[in-house]
């Protein structure tokens, strides 16, 4: 039970929910940038939704299956096609021996998910397969590497039944407003500062990967010049010397030196995720009550969902 990687593309990563709780040993989360895509690729097949999934981003990646199965894809639209048929995202679907799935450029969206039965199979380094490069942790040899051509791919589980998306099903869309929960330095801000980052466009700069993502606009002023380091949370808004502010996601340092804005909900950094290089966005203050709220309420259409038609 297996699929051969023919084409690696710039970067395509085993991934599931991260390495929770060995923050203090310098070890930072990783796992799937956008986990709601991630989540879904897997509830498509009945899979735990922290199974590992590859995570490819930008397209120019190929496999052929070794094997008949059941695969799932959700997240970007990277022009997928089986055999030269077209493949749209946010569906389980079979794939027989010798056929090859292509994932050629982005459509929409950055990033796209895809699940196998029962997760894919990889060594569990500090509790989690996810690929993190600049740590040498996980993926399919636990060295950190991300996936290269002629690398094989097997799965935990046996294909048998497999799920239609629900219509409710929330799928993050890039761009429009992103939220933030405001952070603890928000009073160091000036008050022009405050007004610009909650009120102007923001572009998604070249220099954006899954350590962060920094955002070009009108230049912030902070009064707090240096301060001590301190934790970061993902979907922390870092504002450095220069005013521009850097959107920390999975992939990050786990201390930070610079004053922050506040930080991303949890499905803010999913919709960030998928940005584009030169997409506008806003960025939306919400109230913690209310983020958490919003969250669990998302979470929670998880386990609405526990009667779906199977296919």
């Amino acid at each position: 039970m297996s699929l051969l990687i023919e084409q690696a593309g710039a970067l395509a990563t085993l991934q599931d929910a991260g390495r929770s709780g060995v923050r203090h040993l310098g070890v930072t989360l990783g796992g799937a940038v956008d986990w709601l895509s991630h989540g879904w690729a897997n509830w498509l097949l009945g899979n735990p939704l922290q199974a590992s999934t590859v995570e490819i981003t930008l397209g120019n990646f190929s496999l052929r299956a070794q094997t008949d199965t059941c695969l799932a894809l959700c997240g970007a639209d990277l022009g997928a096609t089986l055999d030269g048929e077209p493949l749209m995202p946010g569906r389980a679907f079979r794939i027989r021996e010798g056929q090859t799935l292509i994932f050629s450029q982005p459509r929409q969206g950055v990033r796209a998910y895809l699940a196998a039965p029962g997760g894919f199979s990889a060594p569990a380094v500090l509790g989690s397969c996810a690929t993190v490069r600049r740590e040498q942790l996980g993926g399919l040899n636990g060295d950190g590497q991300p996936l290269a051509k002629g690398d094989l791919l097997h799965w935990r589980g046996h294909a048998t039944r497999m799920r239609n998306l629900p219509e409710q099903a929330l799928v993050p869309l890039p761009g429009a407003g992103l939220s933030v929960v405001l952070g603890a330095q928000i009073g160091d801000f000036t008050g022009q500062s405050l007004f610009d980052a909650f009120n102007s466009d923001w572009t998604v700069d070249q220099r954006a990967d899954r350590m962060g993502v920094r955002l070009l606009g009108p230049t912030l002023r902070c009064a707090r010049s240096a301060m001590i380091s301190e934790g970061v949370p993902l979907g922390a808004i870092q504002v450095p010397a220069d005013g521009q502010p850097i959107i920390l996601l999975n992939d990050r340092q786990t201390i930070g030196g610079y004053p922050r804005l506040g930080a991303l909900t949890p499905l803010a950094v999913a919709q960030l995720a998928q940005c584009m290089p030169g997409t506008v966005l806003r960025l939306k203050p919400v109230a913690l009550e209310r983020a958490q709220r919003e969250q669990r309420r998302l979470l929670a259409s998880w386990q609405r969902t526990t009667t779906e038609r199977w296919i």
